[in-house]
């Protein structure tokens, strides 16, 4: 798939490395470009895996498996998020996490022994690339331990109004994208009816606005809740 259409040099993973430089990198490690349908599974649990993901376009989800087979949504990933890096680097553990499309995506795959060998042949990129790749690394640890938080909270709505505030966060911005309340309900653990419940009292009370695909608190109605 050609890939100069898909500005890669504007993902986290290439910061500070021109598209140029992009294209090099690709020819050196033999990354490639491929599309998954919405639905199927990016990466299964337990899948053998070579290759460290980088999502191009489009949403996808994390699911982890319990030892009885049963699946929870773990937290969703977005254009430039990482995924597969620890079944690629650590093969001998075994990985019960499973990836699925939430929509038609894009991933860029990277052999991660290529990428481990590549330096002589890219020398600045690749110290940008793996400084880069660490600092994503950081990021993930980061949203398990936003979503133990939010978890641990002990209304549904301070689930809901964290979560939202972790949205804030990520996407620079007071009205977050957010799923759909099916997908919502999943990722904060609760009952989809008690959450369309919860969501319309917050908005008959003036702590959330919401719109289609979309939800933006309140700060001040918030601030007197604390």
């Amino acid at each position: 798939m050609q890939v100069y259409h898909l500005d890669l040099q504007e993902l986290p993973l290439f910061r500070e490395v021109s598209a140029l430089e992009v294209d090099r990198f690709i020819m050196a490690t033999g990354a490639t470009i491929k599309r998954v349908s919405k639905g199927e599974r990016i990466l299964g649990a337990y899948e053998e895996n070579g290759n460290i993901g980088v999502m191009v376009e489009g949403e996808a989800q994390v699911l982890a498996e319990d030892r009885f087979g049963n699946e929870s949504v773990s937290h969703n990933l977005e254009r430039g998020a990482m995924l597969g890096s620890t079944s690629a680097i650590m093969p001998q553990i075994p990985y019960d996490m499973s990836i699925e499309a939430l929509t038609d995506v894009l991933v860029l795959w990277i052999p991660y022994k290529a990428l481990l060998t590549a330096g002589p042949k890219l020398g600045r990129t690749h110290g940008l690339v793996m400084k880069n790749l660490l600092e994503a690394f950081c990021r993930k640890n980061v949203l398990m331990m936003q979503k133990i938080k939010i978890l641990s909270q002990k209304t549904l709505r301070e689930r809901l109004i964290l979560y939202l505030i972790y949205k804030e966060q990520r996407q620079g911005r007071k009205k977050v994208h957010v799923p759909g309340r099916v997908q919502l309900a999943k990722e904060l653990e609760c009952n989809r009816s008690a959450l369309t419940r919860e969501i319309s009292a917050m908005y008959n009370e003036g702590v959330l606005y919401v719109g289609e695909d979309w939800m933006e608190l309140d700060a001040d109605k918030v601030a007197e809740m604390g």
